[in-house]
């Protein structure tokens, strides 16, 4: 698939007519893993809401607007975006220090942003992040997943612990007696009408806050439309657009992997962009990919396509404004079994076996490790992405610059020495190059093979330039062949002007 930006009739064309209009069981598959992805994300919306200092109504709304049109416009079918935790965290300081006008202007600023980065490429840079690293952000994801829980099962009735047993024990079972229905949606009914009848005092939705009992409406931000309401919030809508864009495009990675299907990462990155300009106008926080709520749509219920994002979105607003009543009464007990065992099953409990620890580069494990830690550490999955990629280049650039070897032969008449160069020539090996000559013994005449070597940097251009000025000091002469293309090319441009000597 080519990742230049769709047509927009292409875009929302799309290549061939939804499974669910032609086969009822997918239909019914996309319905009800939309149900139970709306009733998880109430509880975690209005968290983030409480996280960025606005009403819980902001992150519902947000969570609705994302959801419906990231439906249309993303690159992803079947992932979930919504309001975010990672989001939340970034734009806080904002509507603490300046209020909701600069935060809902942030959230369309940052949305542009996103456009922008998605139309220049940004999404391409994914083929750099290693295996290593996927990895250790699934892992601490699984981690972060469950420690949110936490909260929710410390301080708490002792009732809500059978409770969430319960919920787990009805999760794992169901499953052997039907698939028709999806395990969480049957744990989150049946543990409800239990506790309601029964009337078991234990934290409910409702508990989290009020539930909205209208649409949204419509608006543009509160502030001064001026350079200086621009420079303000120009630093959080740039570290807004980045946080989601690479939390939206791993998350897209991931779904990827386990459904076995590609996915245009450029119309994703155009996707978050426009759905978060849409939930600014709205009135919403913004959001990004959920990782969590992806986890419970595609790998628990099964979802693959549109239609469960787009009722996601919908059918929580539906749940909010029409049955918030019902809604409220949900133990929080029984969303928490539903998280923890998503927690669970997103951890890659593989890459943590004995026998995978054995076999694994230690580099490898290292690069695992501190990804997870960097995340766990900070709740940013960003930073965790980054400090772990950085850590993966350093751990291939050292295992790369011991493969570049350097052996000599002294022809049969001792006027002349051939070394010959193998490997890859760059910054972290070529250091090391201009020390394996003997400058001082050599007889007059110096060549070097480079036949199978590769020129990749300036370092390695400068690393050739000092060796021949070393012989040269001694009046002897170096002659350098077997150059391929690409090298000969950056040797002929940078001999020589990277001195400032000539």
């Amino acid at each position: 698939m080519s990742s230049s930006v769709p047509s927009p009739a292409a875009w929302l064309r799309g290549s061939r007519r939804p499974t669910w209009l032609s086969d009822p069981k997918v239909l019914r598959t996309e319905v009800l893993a939309g149900l139970v992805v709306a009733l998880a994300l109430i509880p975690e919306a209005i968290s983030f809401s409480v996280i960025a200092g606005v009403d819980p109504a902001i992150g519902l709304f947000a969570s609705f607007t994302m959801a419906v049109t990231i439906a249309v416009v993303g690159g992803r079918p079947a992932m979930i975006s919504a309001a975010t935790g990672a989001v939340a965290l970034v734009i806080a300081p904002m509507n603490r220090e300046h209020g909701f006008g600069y935060l809902v202007a942030t959230v369309i600023l940052a949305g542009v942003l996103q456009i922008v980065l998605g139309v220049l490429g940004v999404a391409r840079l994914m083929r750099f992040v290693p295996r290593s690293v996927m990895v250790g952000f699934v892992n601490s994801l699984a981690i972060l997943i469950f420690m949110a829980q936490v909260p929710e099962m410390t301080d708490v009735p002792w009732a809500v612990y059978p409770l969430i047993a319960a919920g787990l024990a009805l999760m794992v079972l169901f499953p052997r007696v039907t698939r028709v229905v999806p395990a969480p949606l049957v744990s989150i009914v049946v543990l409800t009408v239990i506790t309601v009848a029964a009337g078991i005092a234990v934290p409910t939705v409702g508990d989290k806050g009020a539930l909205p009992s209208s649409l949204p409406v419509p608006g543009l931000p509160d502030v001064p439309f001026s350079l200086d309401t621009l420079t303000t919030i120009a630093p959080y809508a740039l570290a807004m657009a980045l946080v989601g864009l690479m939390e939206s495009l791993m998350t897209a990675k991931l779904v990827d992997d386990l459904t076995d299907t590609h996915s245009s990462k450029t119309r994703e990155s155009v996707g978050q962009g426009i759905a978060n300009i849409v939930t600014g106008f709205l009135g919403g926080m913004g959001g990004c990919a959920m990782i969590g709520q992806t986890m419970i749509n595609v790998r628990v219920s099964g979802a693959r396509t549109r239609l469960s994002t787009f009722l996601a979105g919908a059918l929580l607003m539906v749940l909010c404004v029409v049955f918030g009543p019902i809604v409220s009464d949900i133990p929080m007990g029984v969303l928490v079994a539903v998280m923890v065992m998503v927690s669970v099953g997103t951890f890659d409990w593989h890459s943590v076996a004995p026998r995978t620890l054995r076999r694994m580069p230690a580099g490898e494990i290292t690069v695992m490790l501190i990804t997870v830690v960097c995340v766990v550490a900070t709740h940013n999955l960003a930073i965790g992405v980054v400090v772990g990629s950085v850590t993966a280049m350093v751990v291939f650039a050292r295992r790369v610059a011991h493969l570049a070897e350097v052996t000599s032969v002294t022809g049969p008449d001792g006027t002349s020495v051939v070394y010959r160069v193998t490997g890859a020539l760059f910054f972290a090996s070529s250091n090391d190059l201009v020390g394996r000559f003997r400058y001082a013994t050599d007889p007059g005449k110096v060549v070097i093979d480079l036949s199978a070597a590769h020129i990749w940097d300036a370092s390695s251009v400068a690393a050739l330039d000092a060796i021949e000025t070393k012989y040269a000091q001694r009046g002897k002469t170096v002659e350098i062949t077997g150059l391929n293309e690409a090298s000969a090319r950056m040797h002929g441009t940078l001999s020589g002007e990277l001195t400032g000597s000539h």
